[in-house]
């Protein structure tokens, strides 16, 4: 079986380079199919031209990075998570939370994620309530899975103990003056994060 020939290390730093041009990110898999081995990423790092992200994933050092940069690396690192809660309120422009930390929902029964930068607020999500109505979001190259808004808003009442009862009274009075959901999509929501109930007289009184 023919083996893959590896290139030299400038060719391979220009391959690298040239690879991760638009979005700023590169795998090691992407690395080695384009013939680069192992060691020039290696090299790069500590020449800091890359950043090590997440195992097996780089991004160029000082690539333009937008405001929602530490999603970006979260959704990079934690593939399966999805941005939930007051990180998902500030990617949907709702309310006045803006977290230094990124509110991740994961599985209930995976690993707990560990990432140096950003730090992590992980919230275990289990059945439907973690599956159901997410939207993927581009940010920087990276497709970062969110809750829809009608689901954050059902999130947040659900979780009104850890964001705060507030929180979810703004984000739903704000969402629905801005036409970002549809009662039909918040009953939805409410009914699988289980808080219609609890929802109905905050949902009646911002009807009123």
């Amino acid at each position: 079986m023919a083996t893959l020939r590896h290139v030299d290390t400038e060719e391979g730093r220009q391959r690298i380079l040239h690879l991760a041009g638009n979005t700023g990110w590169i795998s090691t898999r992407e690395a080695v199919a384009a013939g680069v081995h192992r060691q020039v990423l290696t090299r790069m790092v500590v020449e800091g031209e890359l950043e090590r992200v997440a195992r097996g994933l780089y991004r160029i050092h000082g690539h333009p990075v937008t405001e929602h940069h530490g999603l970006a690396l979260a959704a990079a690192a934690v593939p399966r998570g999805v941005v939930c809660l007051l990180s998902a309120l500030a990617l949907h422009e709702i309310g006045t939370q803006q977290p230094h930390e990124v509110w991740i929902a994961v599985d209930r029964r995976s690993r707990r994620p560990s990432l140096r930068y950003p730090p992590l607020r992980v919230v275990r999500f289990s059945g439907q309530a973690l599956t159901s109505e997410i939207e993927h979001h581009e940010i920087e190259g990276r497709s970062v899975q969110v809750y829809s808004v009608a689901k954050t808003i059902a999130d947040c009442f659900k979780y009104r103990n850890k964001v705060g009862l507030d929180v979810a009274l703004e984000a739903l009075r704000e969402a629905w003056q801005g036409r970002r959901f549809s009662m039909r999509e918040l009953d939805r929501c409410a009914g699988i994060c289980r808080v219609a109930s609890v929802m109905r007289p905050y949902v009646e009184a911002v009807l009123a």
